[in-house]
């Protein structure tokens, strides 16, 4: 039998036959490792005790020692008062250290409380949500219209947890088994290409040249779908009995009379308006998934830093250059558009919108049904953290014929009139990237005053790397 990590008291041996290995902190139990035969993520053997600082790493050391921490190993700054060059090789994040920040920064949390009261809806529940499954970071109303793409040495990749259920529900005891819940985030991992993303310096801002993407990082980029996610904002405007006019044309939306019943056509918003708000909603989405990323690089030890200083148009695939990819993206041109439009990389990541779908009204009915069909927010045969779960997910109201035609009526009129849906933000939002790299800790040390890094980072290589 192994021997648990030396100098830490929390790890306890297992008591009986079998495999399982508890790590509980002198406090609360919360985590634990359960060494699933056939399908182990970490061994006892294999778990750094990095691992078990991890678990011990206040959460207020990494708040407020959360800084940008930008130079790693193998990094060099030729000229000016902060020049140095490191003496050290790059060195990528083991699978262990990946699989943490990514699950940080867009993993499944368990199962989605949703909206639990609208007095307009009482005593139904509100049927607001897009997606039964959490995860680390918010979105409006629940809907979870992001997914994250990332790449590093040995690749690109799409790490889908959007539509997730709940892959790890805590024990009886509340504990979670954290073997579990890495095994399946990183099932979810779809590799793209075998080569790191190209990301040429013209495409960067200044000072991100020396080190944005360098050898050794890992890259994060949440994507939202704005056409998606525009798409529940407008059923949030007929589930509270409103509709859209198009203030830039000074035009009323043709058809909407009809559904007087629903809607007060007397009194439109400005759909521009709604269109900002989405756009602000997701880039708050895709910044906040980055954020919670960076609070796990404090915790861990690592550095790197949260930032949007490479070109977007550039990331999705849209320089026009074809050693220059991105990610792929499909994007369509119109002389009625300032800048192309992606919407969406085939068969991978589409947005909810024309091309992948033939019409609006397929873009809309496809939407209704991840709320309400199999697996979706408010279908009864969804399991959910309720005593009474099937009863709580089939108590909310389903979207009638009238209502997904007023949804369709709205999308289908920008998408006409624009070309595009939405019609003037993109249908696709990339904005904030995380990157997360080993630091070389001596660039510091020369540079600035005690306290530039956090214990965690003094630790890491000892803790994580003991082998380096």
């Amino acid at each position: 039998m192994n021997s648990p990590l030396p100098g830490a008291p929390w790890v306890r041996r297992p008591t009986g036959v079998g495999s399982m290995l508890s790590l509980r902190r002198q406090a609360k139990p919360r985590w634990r490792v359960v060494l699933t035969p056939e399908k182990e993520f970490m061994t006892l053997d294999s778990l750094p005790p990095g691992f078990a600082d991890l678990l011990k790493t206040p959460f207020v050391d990494a708040l407020f020692g959360r800084r940008s921490r930008r130079f790693a190993r193998g990094a060099a700054i030729p000229d000016g008062p902060l020049a140095y060059t490191s003496r050290h090789e790059p060195l990528p994040l083991s699978e262990l250290e990946r699989m943490l920040v990514l699950t940080a920064a867009a993993g499944n949390t368990g199962w989605h409380y949703m909206l639990t009261r609208h007095a307009g809806y009482a005593p139904q529940l509100p049927n607001y949500s897009g997606t039964a499954g959490g995860r680390t970071f918010p979105s409006a109303a629940g809907w979870h219209t992001t997914e994250l793409f990332f790449t590093d040495d040995s690749g690109v990749y799409f790490f889908a947890t959007r539509d997730a259920p709940a892959l790890v529900e805590p024990a009886v005891d509340e504990t979670l088994d954290v073997n579990q819940l890495l095994v399946a985030h990183q099932a979810r991992i779809h590799q793209l290409s075998d080569q790191r993303l190209a990301t040429p310096t013209q495409y960067m801002a200044g000072h991100n040249t020396w080190i944005a993407n360098c050898p050794g990082s890992l890259l994060l980029i949440p994507v939202a779908d704005l056409a998606q996610h525009m798409i529940a904002v407008l059923c949030y405007c007929v589930q509270n009995g409103g509709c859209i006019y198009d203030d830039l044309h000074h035009e009323r939306i043709p058809g909407l009379e009809r559904f007087r019943r629903l809607v007060d056509v007397d009194n439109p918003m400005p759909f521009t308006t709604l269109e900002q708000e989405g756009l602000a909603e997701c880039a708050s989405e895709v910044s906040i998934s980055c954020y919670a990323g960076m609070l796990m690089l404090q915790a861990m030890g690592l550095g790197g830093w949260m930032y949007d200083g490479i070109d977007r148009s550039m990331m999705l695939g849209m320089s026009g250059d074809p050693a220059v990819p991105g990610l792929g993206f499909r994007y369509d041109q119109d002389k009625r558009w300032s800048t192309p439009n992606p919407t969406g990389l085939p068969g991978v990541f589409e947005g909810f919108c024309p091309p992948h779908y033939p019409n609006m009204r397929a873009a809309v009915e496809a939407f209704v049904q991840r709320k309400f069909g199999p697996g979706g927010p408010f279908h009864p045969a969804t399991p959910g953290p309720w005593q009474a779960s099937a009863l709580v997910r089939q108590s909310a109201q389903a979207h009638s014929e009238e209502f997904i035609e007023c949804v369709t009526v709205m999308a289908q009129y920008v998408y006409d009139r624009f070309g595009k849906f939405p019609g003037t933000v993109p249908t696709i939002l990339a904005l904030t990237y995380l990157q997360a790299h080993h630091l070389d800790l001596e660039f510091y040390d020369h540079h600035f005053k005690p306290g530039a890094y956090l214990q965690t980072h003094t630790q890491h290589m000892a803790r994580w790397h003991a082998e380096s």
